[in-house]
């Protein structure tokens, strides 16, 4: 019998589903050209013809937002994909080979997790100058180590379990063990993760792109949105809490579908189990 879905998933998952609707839609169309600049329409309020309003460029705010939403959940899907596709192997590698490379592997995670994205981007585009790319780099490595750890920590709990037990005595090596055995009992739970740091990834980006460290002009970013918005936020609200609204959906949103596929996933969350 398929378990109940929770009110978080289902409120997650529409707020998600709006947010990449919106981004997915923006690759074809959009209210007006983002980048399109009419000084005569500059900083008109919301109206019907422009229902976000627009800024001190007469750009079209709730373009911006759209094209927007497909920035930055470009950079945190990518990210995402960066830190689990290293992180994972890792940690699975350090929970099935204990001893020195357990702990040099994690000694390395903890130097990596010790910089937060910020610093990371920082020391990144110091180097090569800021950007999307560069962003992209900052966030992923800093994932790394939370899905190495998370992965590592899942994975140790399982070595001890029968089935481990049974597939070792029939000779299978580590590395197949914990392809074949491991790492499917664990999936629910990255999966749980990356929705998690896919917020944190918008969070992130957003973070960087207020502070110029992110998407360059003209392409738009909620982030920077929000920094040109703060001078003009006393006489032209509207310019900060569209893409605040924005960003604080696409986290809230995210949040709520990963506790709701944390309860999917749960066994003990499911009806008639204790």
């Amino acid at each position: 019998m398929m378990p109940r879905l929770s009110a978080s998933f289902v409120i997650g998952a529409a707020l998600s589903a709006i947010i990449l609707l919106a981004a997915l839609v923006s690759l074809f169309w959009t209210p007006y050209d983002y980048a399109a600049l009419d000084i005569a329409a500059r900083l008109l309020p919301p109206t019907p013809s422009h229902w976000f309003g627009t800024d001190h460029l007469g750009r079209d705010v709730l373009s911006m937002v759209m094209a927007g939403a497909r920035n930055s959940i470009a950079v945190a899907i990518v990210a995402v994909c960066i830190g689990m596709g290293l992180g994972v192997p890792l940690g699975l590698l350090a929970a099935a080979q204990r001893g020195w490379a357990e702990e040099s592997l994690m000694r390395v995670n903890d130097l990596v997790f010790a910089f937060p994205a910020l610093i990371m981007a920082i020391l990144i585009t110091a180097v090569f100058g800021p950007g999307a790319i560069n962003a992209i780099i900052a966030i992923g490595i800093f994932n790394i180590p939370v899905f190495a750890r998370l992965s590592r920590g899942a994975a140790l709990s399982l070595w001890t379990r029968d089935y481990v037990l049974a597939a070792r005595l029939s000779a299978k090596r580590p590395l197949q063990i914990s392809l074949e055995h491991i790492l499917p009992n664990i999936t629910g739970l990255l999966i749980v993760q990356g929705t998690i740091q896919f917020s944190m990834g918008i969070i992130a980006e957003a973070g960087l792109s207020y502070v110029g460290l992110g998407a360059q002009p003209p392409n738009p970013s909620w982030g920077r949105m929000l920094f040109e918005a703060q001078t003009m936020a006393s006489f032209a609200p509207w310019l900060a809490l569209f893409p605040g609204f924005a960003i604080l959906f696409s986290v809230l949103g995210l949040n709520l579908l990963g506790d709701g596929l944390r309860d999917l996933f749960d066994p003990k969350s499911r009806r008639g189990v204790a």
